[in-house]
């Protein structure tokens, strides 16, 4: 199985990973570490790569239902898949997840180690405030926390028209700097430049990763922008029950 670790100064106790697409046993179009069981995907394939991951976690995810909205599940009292597109725990053991395929995922964790947090940010969430409600439902100062941001589409990949570029500079006018003009009604956005401007602004500055593209990798990544039937990746925060 191909993982990735998340490359960023968390506590010893804040544990992470990002899956690739790379060691399972789906089939194509989902090759191969599909995640997602609402892709069209075998069950039994899904059921058997999120088996792979068992010997990786404390405890069975929490995977969420996600809707592209803003609302955040807590991993120590969430049952039944939640409707969420964040988690939060602040009890060790207890896994967050997101999956994606293009969006962006964020796992967020404070300076003490006391709670992490994952949120799906796709254009839509990111520009609601999926990140600023996992923050807020962290519940310590934002300033002490940091950000990993993982594998997402890059900002010459991710073509979005005018109403979206105008969606994001109404709610900070510094987000005109995140979008390129392209063709006519089109822009270029950087998702993980507005990403940094909604940490920012929380007081978010130790912001790591953001510099891998779902897109252009396709031997490592699914991407739905490119590809229209893929599979999912995964995200992963926990804190360890002991050292």
């Amino acid at each position: 199985m191909n993982i990735l670790i998340p490359e960023w100064p968390a506590p010893q106790n804040v544990k992470a990973l990002q899956t690739t697409r790379l060691g399972g046993v789906s089939g194509a179009p989902y090759d191969s570490l599909n995640l997602g069981d609402h892709v069209g995907d075998a069950p039994l394939a899904v059921e058997r790569n999120r088996m792979l991951l068992e010997p990786l976690l404390p405890s069975e995810p929490v995977w969420l239902k996600q809707v592209h909205g803003v609302a955040v599940a807590d991993a120590a009292q969430a049952t039944c898949w939640p409707e969420a597109d964040a988690c939060v725990s602040a009890h060790p053991g207890a896994v967050c997840v997101v999956m994606t395929a293009d969006c962006l995922p964020v796992l967020l964790c404070d300076q003490k180690g006391s709670v992490v947090g994952a949120a799906h940010a796709g254009w839509r969430g990111l520009c609601d405030g999926v990140i600023e409600q996992t923050a807020h439902a962290m519940k310590v100062p934002p300033a002490t926390l940091m950000a990993w941001l993982g594998p997402a589409i890059g900002a010459q990949a991710f073509e979005v028209g005018d109403e979206v570029r105008a969606e994001f500079v109404a709610r900070q006018p510094e987000a005109v700097a995140a979008f390129v003009q392209g063709a006519p009604g089109k822009w270029l956005a950087d998702i993980y430049q507005l990403a940094h401007l909604r940490l920012n602004a929380l007081g978010i500055t130790r912001i790591y990763g953001g510099r891998l593209c779902t897109y252009t990798d396709r031997a490592r990544f699914f991407s739905y922008r490119r590809d229209g039937v893929t599979g999912r990746m995964g995200t992963f925060i926990w804190l360890a029950e002991s050292l």
